[in-house]
């Protein structure tokens, strides 16, 4: 029985070690933040932190978590203090229909961690998310923020 945390919280599961780590967050722990999209891990909409790390949770089975700390989007907060990749998203306006959005904040809150002060290409090559709305220049100046935000280069 795999026995992890979510969201600092500690939690026990049972039930088939195959099945993908996003329908347990979404379906047994009520976080809706994390999103089924292609079930392929293609798109990046299910995308949270395994101790972390940026990982498709579509494609992550239970079994692999066992001991592990998953953060979800409704984790990435302090409490009422959002996270600085939180913050530069309204402060850029970067959500159209938001669906996607859960998961690119988690992909770019990870890459950050590893590459604080990114360039363009940086961004362009390292987050795979998809946007259908197509604000990736919006998402592009938001990470800029973010970087700026926790000490990186300036916007």
């Amino acid at each position: 029985m795999p026995r992890f945390k979510v969201n600092g919280r500690r939690v026990d599961y049972s039930g088939d070690p195959d099945m993908p780590l996003l329908w347990f967050l979404r379906d047994e722990q009520g976080l809706k933040g994390v999103k089924f999209g292609c079930g392929a891990a293609l798109c990046g909409a299910c995308t949270v932190h395994v101790n972390g790390e940026a990982v498709r949770s579509c494609v992550t089975p239970m079994a692999s978590v066992e001991g592990a700390s998953v953060t979800t989007i409704e984790g990435l907060s302090d409490g009422d203090t959002l996270h600085p990749v939180q913050e530069a998203w309204l402060e850029e306006d970067v959500p159209q229909c938001g669906y996607c959005q859960a998961g690119q904040i988690m992909a770019v809150a990870a890459f950050l961690e590893k590459t604080p002060n990114p360039t363009d290409a940086d961004i362009d090559d390292g987050l795979t998310n998809i946007c259908r709305c197509g604000t990736y220049h919006r998402l592009r100046k938001a990470v800029h923020r973010a970087a700026a935000m926790r000490g990186g280069r300036s916007s």
